[in-house]
């Protein structure tokens, strides 16, 4: 990290403004060789005040652009190096030029994310302040980006330093009652006990905050379900809010699956429309059927649909008997029509489900079945700042609260506390993984690697 890099920050193509980015020991030095102010001399420069100049070709003796060049001296940088920002028209031809130069001046292009990578290394943000950088970048939603910008300014970083100091302090106590038995500095096994379910509780509710999170990132599979005919499609495209699947009349019109995604309130879904389950009347059919159980048995969430104008089948109590391990709502459509099915008998099969009827056909309900779909799937009214957004950080936190789980079995079975002090400490290392505290060199390189060059 001995070298100074240089790199376009802001988006490619045509702007108003563009802006180059140095970073390193010789960032000023190196910005000295091609911009030229106006009406200052370089020692009359402040730190964190922008001046006016011109982008100049040492070589070629011309002028390039007219710019603003910004120096932020190290540490008290984004870097915590010596970091230069040059803003120039946003021409992508000028904004190549200058890195050019900057090239030719001494510098070297960044990698991928290589400046906020500095900054971790400076110390200047944890990894899990790191990651939600990129999460800001990239957010899909406002809400999206206010979670990211809480976790960017440490929200989520604190939390995880107040759970490992809770841990220390266990284990610190679990030791003192090996250590100096008869001096009363230990702690009861049911109070200690008692301690580790509440740093439980607060992991595992982190661990659940994960669905939301990837509703926020990725979007959940949402497959809409039910018999043929039940008016499966008609909800796809109401849902959708335009016509993307035929819709017909005559049963087993969907052979095979369709899927689009749609927002709600923030979140993304997949929506998978697909063929009715149950017996087929052609090889097409039966083998989109066979598709269909497979998307289904694999999704998130299911959208179970029922046709509210006929009586309840077995075959329909079968298909959500089938489904019930699954979260789910159950739709009654064509509320339109007169009613005919039992739904207390539907709804008894699965009794955690929620319930909603809609005529898809009219439009009736839709909006409240959205949000249902959003309170269901996604997290409700209870999002905060401490919503997890990666795979890493929920895999982790799951190694934490496997150990300690394991430290909490063996305080219940009256094992020595030496034994249980071992096992709650096994959480240690996944913890400093977390917030990066212990480096994995190839968790690093996967993180980074996904930031955009620049920044």
């Amino acid at each position: 990290m001995n070298d100074t890099i240089i790199a376009i920050s802001t988006p490619p193509g045509y702007g108003g403004l563009g802006i180059v980015r140095l970073s390193g020991r010789k960032s000023l030095s190196i910005s000295k060789r091609i911009f030229r102010p106006r009406r200052k001399c370089w020692r009359d420069i402040s730190a964190r005040t922008s001046i006016l100049g011109d982008i100049f070709d040492s070589e070629k003796k011309e002028f390039i652009d007219e710019a603003f060049l910004a120096y932020f001296p190290a540490p008290r940088s984004y870097t915590r190096e010596n970091v230069v920002e040059i803003s120039c028209h946003g021409s992508p031809v000028i904004l190549e030029e200058v890195v050019r130069l900057g090239i030719r001046a001494g510098a070297r292009p960044a990698h991928p994310g290589e400046f906020t990578l500095r900054a971790y290394l400076g110390g200047r943000m944890d990894i899990i302040q790191a990651e939600a950088v990129n999460d800001l970048i990239t957010a899909a939603s406002l809400h999206q980006a206010k979670i990211s910008l809480g976790q960017l300014r440490g929200g989520l970083s604190r939390r995880i330093e107040l759970l490992r100091s809770q841990v220390v302090d266990l284990i610190s106590l679990l030791e003192a009652s090996i250590e100096f038995p008869e001096e009363g500095l230990g702690i009861p096994p049911g109070e200690a006990a008692s301690r580790l379910e509440k740093i439980l509780q607060a992991i595992n509710a982190l661990i659940a905050s994960y669905e939301t999170g990837r509703a926020m990132t990725e979007g959940l599979n949402l497959a809409i379900v039910g018999r043929a005919n039940v008016g499966k499609s008609t909800l796809f495209n109401a849902l959708l809010d335009h016509e993307r699947a035929i819709v017909s009349p005559y049963p087993g019109t969907t052979r095979d699956y369709l899927r689009e995604r749609i927002k709600i309130k923030g979140s993304f879904f997949h929506l998978i429309d697909m063929a009715g389950l149950e017996r087929p009347s052609h090889p097409v059919e039966k083998d989109g059927i066979r598709r269909s159980r497979e998307l289904a048995s694999r999704a998130d969430g299911i959208l179970f649909v029922l046709d509210a104008s006929r009586n309840e089948s077995q075959a329909d109590l079968g298909l959500i008997e089938k489904f019930k391990k699954k979260r789910m709502i159950l739709v009654f459509n064509k509320a339109d029509l007169p009613g005919r099915i039992d739904r207390s008998k539907c709804r008894a099969v699965i009794p955690t489900s929620r319930s909603i009827g809609v005529s898809a056909l009219k439009g009736t309900n839709i909006a409240r079945l959205k949000n249902a779909i959003w309170e269901t799937f996604s997290a409700g009214e209870s999002i905060h700042e401490d919503v997890i957004l990666h795979m890493r950080q929920k895999t982790l936190f799951e190694q934490v609260s496997f150990a300690l789980e394991d430290g909490l079995k063996r305080l219940r079975e009256g094992h020595p506390e030496e034994i249980c002090a071992e096992e709650v400490r096994r959480a240690l290392p996944f913890i400093g993984q977390l917030t990066g505290e212990i480096r994995v060199d190839e968790v690093m390189t996967n993180i980074f690697s996904r930031f955009c060059v620049g920044k």
